[in-house]
């Protein structure tokens, strides 16, 4: 038989407290009980983003199961958050304890013909709680699973790839299925149609000029494997695979399908912003989307396992996945699960994500308490070997904090803030950068490549001591580099731009791609502001600067240093100049303000009004960022990018008149009519002549019309103290976003944004 999957979103109920009690509350999957909570001021809280509803949380609901004799069923979460029980008609079917990694229950026993009852009980009073938003609840993908007798266990099959001879001309593929009863299976792509047989669960595929996987070409075959029983088919697993060739070569770098890459990279946390940890695949692809329009072909999954549609998109899309598992291991959130756990989980994300191709590399830990002493060495040389058992193909490595520590007796369960304890220095900090290395070397004894938090300061004095090992700066600021004296500082050389000069520097992944919940750096400020992108997908100054870096296409943008608006609540480090995107200072009269042009252009003109200003050429210019000051005039500023003397790009900015209507960023738009689909768009306030108002904040009632509802709001405003779940909410920078979420019906779907004393913008979306 083909496997039978359904995915289980809708007709559940849920109830907060340790008991059932009353009817409960509708709810749709993915859920998270938390995103809907008022704030706090309770500085316990900033991780959570100032929400707190920690507690116990029942899930229930009454499927209808069509049993057949020698079926088999299982219930498949990609992740509960957190503690998990699950009962199938009051009998214990078994849990999950750590909230990020994916378990699958055998129900065969315990599933009848007709209805059956699921009831799952939630335990999210773990802590501490992880230092980032976590939310709560089902808040992934949840399916029935119907086999045959020989079930295929996708999460034990092994697929390998290699090239026989001296190039790419050919391919053989083996797929090991971790059983030993007869297999057949088949690749596909593009027409093309290779078949194969084996009857120990093996499967060998030889395929003439492959197509091969890489972020700039992501392209993907599909593996179908089935097992048979008594000469018909039992079970079908199917899998998306990429041919492709990764190596890592001392002092030359990265090598994927014989081509030197750079990783130029994001790490990303998995909320998303109004929706919490709830979001949709598809909400997830536009994100993704817009890192790939900015240049970036990595990402760093931190620090703990994201769902498998976000690394389904991450395969189809094209991205370089550094992925990992643990944040802290004996101490933080996870310290309530290692000793138990590890093992398991490690092996949950390993069997998972093995046969993906965007998972280049495999991390175990991320600035873990006592790093470098022999305690940390111990469990680090087993976590590696551990994970080399379950894939020896990839490169294992753990991201070193800058800060090293001589020995202590401190007792790590007994600290309440362990990235406090991590960073803070105190009397046992090391100082000397040699001292330093020495500990990096020790690290570097039992790891494959050398990943690097901050210290890119350091960089030639480590490869000097290790010239053996590649490189990664897994974390990174986006504007500043710090100091060979302290890893911390104000120097404008963008370290991103470091892995150019390197050969044996793979790349780098700036903190952060888009800006996150909890990690706040004091209240009101609701989450992490300090990335390149904002909650509702709005890029800021950062995003443009990285993307005159990254891309080849002809860019050029413009911004002005804007100290008049409020600052968000960044870290400073992490901070970078008040640019703006604007034309707009009704402040001044007469006066000079400061620039920035980020382009990839060989040159680039500056008007105002009709005034050429002479600049420099990016490539004379700092960072390579032209910047200086211009005098305030009101008008329009143009920018004009230049490659071969002939103009290959442009922008204009004008100053607005006053904001008179409201229009959203796309007024159009298809989408899949299936129930519970997650569409965001963007609102803003403009002028007669549709140029944007970007200091406008005036209050927006959305409201629909058709087969949707508004699911949640959002402005990117990081101090915002509206709430996500309304159907309204000011403009922060003249712009406010809606997600809307479809009724599983076809038809004509109208968007609407209101506002005092402007026209109201409207969107059609046709849900088919």
């Amino acid at each position: 038989m083909e496997r039978k999957e359904k995915k289980l979103t809708e007709g559940w109920k849920f109830w907060f407290g340790n008991t059932k009690e009353g009817e409960g509350q509708p709810v749709e999957i993915p859920h998270d009980w938390v995103i809907g909570e008022p704030f706090t001021k309770d500085r316990r809280e900033a991780s959570q983003g100032f929400r707190v509803r920690r507690g116990t949380g029942w899930y229930e609901n009454l499927l209808q199961v069509h049993v057949e004799e020698g079926h088999r069923y299982f219930l498949d979460f990609d992740g509960i958050y957190e503690r998990s029980s699950v009962w199938v008609n009051g009998s214990y079917a078994g849990g999950h304890k750590y909230g990020y990694t994916p378990f699958r229950l055998e129900i065969t026993d315990l599933v009848k013909l007709g209805e059956n009852r699921v009831e799952i009980r939630v335990d999210s009073d773990v802590v501490p709680t992880d230092r980032w938003y976590t939310g709560a609840g089902l808040y992934r993908t949840v399916k029935l699973l119907e086999t045959g007798k020989r079930y295929l266990d996708e999460r034990e099959m092994i697929v390998s790839v290699n090239f026989p001879g001296n190039g790419y001309e050919e391919a053989a593929v083996i797929v090991e299925t971790g059983n030993d009863f007869p297999v057949k299976g088949e690749i596909q792509y593009a027409g093309e149609h290779v078949t194969a047989e084996g009857r120990q669960g093996r499967l060998e595929f030889r395929l003439q000029k492959p197509f091969l996987w890489s972020a700039e070409n992501p392209r993907l075959y599909q593996l179908k494997v089935c097992s048979e029983d008594d000469g018909s088919i039992s079970d079908t697993a199917v899998l998306s695979i990429g041919l492709r060739d990764v190596r890592i070569i001392p002092d030359k770098g990265l090598y994927v399908n014989g081509n030197p890459v750079k990783l130029r990279g994001v790490c990303l946390h998995q909320d998303a912003g109004c929706l919490g940890v709830a979001a949709k695949k598809e909400i997830w692809r536009k994100r993704l989307e817009k890192l790939k329009e900015m240049g970036c072909n990595a990402i760093r999954a931190a620090h703990h396992m994201h769902s498998a549609e976000f690394m389904d998109l991450c395969d189809e899309l094209g991205f370089y996945v550094y992925e990992e598992c643990f944040d802290k291991w004996t101490g933080g959130h996870y310290g309530s699960f290692f000793e138990t756990e590890w093992r398991a989980d490690l092996g949950a994300m390993v069997k998972r994500d093995r046969n993906r191709p965007c998972v280049i590399i495999w991390g175990v830990g991320n600035e873990v308490e006592n790093q470098g002493q022999n305690s940390m060495l111990r469990i680090l040389k087993m976590l590696v070997a551990e994970l080399k058992e379950l894939d020896g193909t990839r490169p294992v490595t753990y991201a070193m904090n800058p800060h090293f520590k001589r020995e202590s007796q401190i007792d790590i369960s007994r600290i309440k803030d362990i990235q406090e304890f991590v960073d803070e220095a105190d009397d046992t900090e090391i100082w000397d950068v040699e001292e330093k290395i020495d500990r990096i070397k020790e690290i570097g004894k039992l790891v494959d490549i050398l990943s690097c938090n901050y210290q890119e300061q350091w960089y030639e004095q480590i490869h000097t001591a290790m010239p053996e090992k590649l490189i990664l700066g897994t974390e990174v600021y986006q504007y500043f580099k710090g100091h060979p004296d302290q890893f911390k500082n104000y120097t404008q050389d963008n370290p991103s731009l470091v892995p150019e000069r390197y050969d044996y520097v793979i790349g780098s992944m700036i903190w952060a791609g888009i800006d996150y919940l909890g990690e706040s750096m004091g209240y009101p400020a609701k989450g992490w502001n300090g990335a390149l992108i904002r909650t509702n997908g709005e890029p800021k100054a950062g995003y443009y600067i990285m993307q005159s870096y990254w891309t080849a296409r002809p860019m050029v943008h413009f911004e002005v240093m804007d100290y008049s608006l409020s600052d968000e609540g960044v870290k400073d480090h992490w901070d970078i100049p008040m640019y703006a995107g604007h034309w707009h200072f009704p402040q001044f009269t007469n006066t000079v303000v400061p620039y920035m042009i980020a382009s990839n252009c060989e040159k680039v003109e500056l008007y105002i009004n009709d005034s050429r200003i002479y600049i420099p050429e990016p490539q004379e210019s700092p960072n390579h960022l032209i910047t200086g000051f211009l005098p305030w005039i009101p008008g329009r500023v143009t920018v004009i990018g230049l490659m071969e003397g002939k103009e290959a790009c442009r922008q204009e900015i004008v100053t607005p008149g006053p904001a008179v209507k409201l229009g959203f960023d796309q007024d159009y738009a298809k989408i899949p009519a299936e129930r519970g689909y997650q569409l965001l768009l963007s609102v803003r306030a403009l002028d007669e002549a549709g140029n944007p108002y970007f200091r406008e904040s005036a209050k927006i009632q959305f409201r629909v019309e058709g087969p949707a509802e508004i699911l949640a709001v959002d402005n990117g405003d990081p101090k915002s103290g509206e709430a996500y779940q309304e159907n309204f909410r000011h403009l922060y920078h003249g712009c406010a976003s809606v997600v809307i979420r479809t009724k599983g019906k076809p038809g004509r779907i109208v968007l609407w944004a209101d506002a005092d004393g402007m026209s109201s913008g409207r969107a059609v979306i046709c849900a088919e």
